[in-house]
């Protein structure tokens, strides 16, 4: 059975403030001593997210952490720059919206029928990027991003099965707590039994942020006006703005944000 909108927040509870703090405290001491990279890493919100996604366990929690620092060591997602990325995200198929929803999250706006390349590891590398940007980038104060997926142009060999399974595990697991909410728009019907296979990859927690939304039912169309200010958001998703991906003004933005994040990491760029 498909998970239908509601008009929750679905927001995740967390611990009350003085739990928090202890159970912060108890991982970063789990964790030992830290340096560079790691440690930068390694905040009281970072490893307050590893937290939520581990239901509070500190054991479950360190070794999840554990692994994320293993990958970044691997990957060095901090490491990537605009022009790593720039050809596969040239059409436009992921990209920061210049918007946020009526809480002030980022936007992520994906159109998987835009998808240029048949290379799994250069889609992956795009979708690092912007992850990385985007969380880099939030407000202060906030920890999560908003997704909107837009299914013109999609079809079944847009994505992989494969390319769909890496993409859910790198989010889940290394990017724990960053998704707010996933709108899946309009998507056509073969795309319900992609979805099927693709759930038993996710998380409880992650299945639940995950809502299909249909312009022709109005249970759908209320519920995105209350995420979304209807003159922000694109008639590709039943609001009244113009949705146009300039890739060279994008292209700019990018590389100010990459000198951001090489002085935050301490790299040159």
């Amino acid at each position: 059975m498909l998970h239908r909108i509601t008009g929750s927040h679905n927001e995740l509870q967390t611990a009350d403030p003085a739990h928090s703090e202890m159970k912060v405290k108890e991982l970063r001491e789990a964790l030992g001593p830290l340096t560079g990279r790691s440690l930068s890493y390694c905040t009281d919100a970072c490893l307050r997210r590893y937290l939520e996604a581990r239901n509070w366990n500190v054991g479950k929690a360190k070794k999840m952490l554990e692994e994320s620092l293993e990958w970044r060591a691997a990957y060095r997602p901090e490491d990537l720059r605009w022009c790593d990325v720039s050809k596969e995200g040239e059409t436009g198929m992921l990209f920061r919206a210049n918007f946020r929803d009526r809480h002030g999250r980022t936007v992520l706006i994906m159109t998987p029928g835009k998808q240029n390349s048949t290379s799994i590891d250069d889609q992956m590398k795009l979708v690092v990027y912007t992850f990385e940007n985007a969380t880099f980038g939030l407000p202060e104060g906030l920890e999560h991003l908003v997704w909107l997926i837009d299914f013109t142009g999609w079809s079944l060999f847009n994505v992989p099965l494969k390319a769909s399974r890496d993409f859910l595990s790198t989010m889940q697991n290394h990017f724990p707590e960053r998704l707010a909410m996933c709108f899946l728009y309009d998507p056509p019907r073969i795309f319900h039994a992609t979805f099927k296979i693709a759930k038993y990859f996710m998380d409880a927690k992650t299945f639940e942020k995950i809502k299909f939304v249909y312009p022709k039912d109005e249970e759908s169309v209320e519920v995105m006006k209350t995420y979304f200010d209807a003159e922000n958001l694109p008639a590709e998703f039943g609001g009244e703005a113009t949705l146009r991906y300039d890739h060279e003004e994008y292209s700019r933005q990018m590389a100010e944000d990459d000198v951001k994040r090489a002085a935050y990491w301490a790299l040159e760029t």
